[in-house]
């Protein structure tokens, strides 16, 4: 029996439920709509009476959901793509595109897996060669989608010719998939064999798992967990905060708390950008920073260790306060050099994200909010789903979410 989630949830009610299969289909889908994909473990963990699940609602589309992304890269990325299949967005890190699927609503990058696309994060030759000619670079993140969405024989040679360059000391997955497809990790002892091959104490592989609800941590995500640290790796968490799925300080403080006991770091939490598509899911940066604050605080040990990040266009950084109407901020890391450490801007009552910061070519913030407003929040398109059973075999571990979007 699944276990419930905290016994006093505050989560809000506001977020639009999640539409139902049985709804009429859409007449026409929109050429711009991305494919996210779901397991079937995964789907198994809503509670599908309930419609403002968590679960479900970080899976499935909601009613009056936009068909108006307006930037397939939420954080940039594009602006910082150095050689086909690479991004080299700060002096010491850089990300190599090696999936084009994905299942994380928020993703940064939608432009690699929409529908059509044509990139070359397939193509790895040019990146990996890139990296291999930029010293400076320590830190490689493989991603695009999930980089845990490869097969372990195509990981095995991108990590074969990464630990083959001196300078790259960690090479970094984002993933949802120890919780989204446990089975994946512990059941797959090539790839167990290749985390145990190159993850060293000089050279460390890094796992940044994406959990954002007590109720992925199951049995299975235990035990997929379990397994990547007995191979070798580091296993951190990163917590993005939606209204209506994790906006409960209690919640959140659980899973803190649980966290470290399954053998993750809390390492981020992090406001999620309000694009029109997920705007509905977007909480303002004073109640993002109240939660992630009395959370910490109800919590025990290394769940106070957690920081609240943010991932603007000029680069990445830690909410340290919202105090007085003014919101403080730390770079992390910073496209421009030029750019102070620490950062004090207005912040109004209700404000979503802060647009006063220079974007990452250093004009003015104008751009971060034009992106935003270009879409009339008050005239969403109605929207539905298919979940596409039919293209897959009997025993296939995805299914795909398709997209669509009812005409006015």
């Amino acid at each position: 029996m699944q276990q419930p989630f905290h016994d006093q949830d505050k989560r809000s009610s506001a977020v639009p439920p999640v539409m139902r299969p049985d709804q009429p289909r859409g007449r026409a889908r929109t050429a711009s709509a991305p494919s996210l994909y779901a397991s079937d473990y995964y789907l198994r963990l809503i509670q599908w009476n309930d419609p403002h699940d968590p679960i479900r609602l970080l899976l499935l589309p909601v009613a009056g959901e936009s068909h108006e992304y307006v930037r397939w890269d939420a954080s940039d990325g594009d602006a910082s793509d150095m050689a086909d299949g690479c991004r080299h967005h700060h002096p010491s890190s850089a990300t190599l595109y090696v999936s084009n699927a994905c299942y994380c609503r928020y993703c940064f990058g939608k432009r690699l897996f929409r529908d059509g696309a044509r990139e070359s994060c397939l193509e790895t030759e040019p990146g990996l060669a890139y990296i291999a000619a930029h010293p400076e670079i320590s830190h490689v993140t493989l991603g695009g989608g999930d980089g845990l969405m490869l097969e372990t024989s195509a990981l095995r040679h991108v990590i074969e010719r990464l630990r083959s360059m001196p300078h790259v000391k960690v090479i970094r997955f984002g993933s949802m998939m120890p919780v989204f497809q446990p089975m994946r990790i512990y059941e797959d002892e090539a790839l167990l064999e290749l985390i145990r091959s190159y993850s060293s104490p000089e050279r460390k592989i890094h796992i940044s798992v994406q959990i954002h609800h007590p109720r992925e941590l199951t049995p299975e995500a235990l035990q997929a967990i379990r397994s990547l640290r007995e191979a070798g790796a580091t296993v951190v968490s990163q917590t993005p905060i939606w209204k209506g799925v994790n906006d409960d300080a209690g919640l959140l403080s659980e899973l803190l708390d649980r966290l470290p006991l399954a053998g993750v770091l809390p390492y981020s939490l992090f406001v999620v950008k309000p694009q029109p598509d997920r705007h509905h899911f977007a909480l303002p940066l004073a109640d993002a920073y109240r939660l992630a604050e009395q959370a910490k605080r109800q919590s025990t040990g290394l769940g106070k260790r957690a920081r609240l990040s943010m991932y603007h266009a000029s680069g990445k950084m830690e909410l340290l306060a919202v105090e007085n109407g003014r919101a403080y901020l730390k770079y992390h890391q910073s496209r421009e050099q030029h750019l102070p450490s620490f950062v004090s801007v207005a912040c109004a009552p209700g404000q979503l994200w802060i647009d006063e910061l220079p974007a990452g070519n250093g004009e003015p913030g104008d751009r971060e909010r034009a992106l935003f407003d270009q879409t009339d929040r008050n005239a969403l398109d109605e929207i539905d789903f298919e979940i596409d059973f039919g293209s897959h075999d009997d025993d296939a571990e995805y299914v795909r979410i398709r997209t669509h979007f009812i005409p006015d």
